[in-house]
């Protein structure tokens, strides 16, 4: 089995582990210049431009790919109809979790408020517009719009901060979904970004919600009508946005999301962690393993969501 792996040393490492169950593998280092020519089995991708992806995906002979990402909407278009896909999005559900609580922590504590004081130099002190609004998570209903591997992680988190937790899934019945974003102290995106999903929160689901809630994107950018998003945070009706994504992203350096005094922006950065490359790497050889077995490993894409 001829397989491309990233040109790191992390992957580069699993030729010198241990070779039970490796037994017959090849493995072909890529990198943003170069791409081993001939055949290959399986492909995984990691962290690769455009170009060099559509080089690895138009590999001859290729029958499998892993993208050690969660999202696939990367591939789409590019993927031979008779590739198999697999993702990664056991790698990436914690630390996405636990960017999702730190956000809406940050958001009960005040802390984006105190860090632009602390830029300034000011000290508020109890009884100040910046600490009357500081409160917990006990009793907030937050509602996970997208309740797959990492909502799931999130309702847990949750549970000891008093939060009550709600989850929005493709089956959920249109009534039943307005009436809980209605409710929702925080609207939590999970959402891949689909032809179906692009845009639903446009001016008319932002109306609907409470006033004073907030927001928060781990899914993709594009989910939301950034327009939109900006007219409802400027009346006021929204309380705020924790974005880890964007729509233009990266956000343009003038961008009015970036002076909105309730929003808080992380650069797409909700799963990466100091260990995420050498995690990706493990999985990887996991999932060569489960190969070698003749085992289907985890995180099999179906189909219909590719085409």
């Amino acid at each position: 089995m001829r397989v491309l792996l990233p040109d790191l040393p992390e992957f580069r490492a699993l030729d010198r582990q241990d070779h039970r169950g490796f037994t017959g593998v090849t493995f072909l280092p890529y990198g943003r210049d170069h791409v081993p020519s001939g055949a290959a089995d399986g492909a995984v991708l990691w962290m690769t431009g455009a170009d060099t992806r559509r080089r690895l995906l138009a590999t001859p002979g290729l029958q499998w790919v892993l993208t050690l990402t969660a999202g696939i909407d990367h591939v789409q278009g590019d993927l031979p109809a008779s590739v198999r896909l697999y993702n990664a999005s056991r790698l990436h559900d914690r630390a996405v979790a636990v960017h999702v609580v730190a956000g809406m922590l940050s958001v009960a504590r005040g802390l984006h408020r105190f860090r632009d004081a602390q830029r300034q130099g000011r000290w508020d002190s109890p009884g100040s517009p910046a600490t009357s609004g500081l409160g917990t998570l006990d009793g907030l209903k937050v509602v996970l719009w997208g309740y797959g591997h990492i909502g799931r992680e999130v309702e847990a988190m949750l549970g000891p901060f008093g939060a009550q937790v709600a989850g929005i899934r493709s089956a959920t019945p249109p009534e039943e979904r307005d009436d809980l974003l209605a409710q929702a102290d925080w609207v939590v995106l999970l959402l891949p970004s689909t032809p179906e999903t692009r845009g639903v929160v446009d001016a008319a689901l932002l109306a609907r919600l409470k006033p004073g809630a907030w927001l928060s994107n781990q899914g993709r950018g594009n989910l939301i009508v950034t327009a939109d998003l900006l007219a409802a945070l400027e009346s006021g009706r929204l309380g705020g946005a924790v974005l880890d994504v964007t729509d233009p992203e990266p956000l343009p350096g003038d961008h009015p999301l970036w002076s909105q005094p309730n929003v808080i922006v992380t650069p797409h950065i909700a799963s990466t962690t100091s260990d995420l490359v050498v995690r990706g790497a493990q999985l990887t050889r996991d999932f060569l393993l489960d190969l070698q077995r003749g085992h289907e490993p985890p995180g099999r894409v179906a189909p219909d969501r590719l085409y």
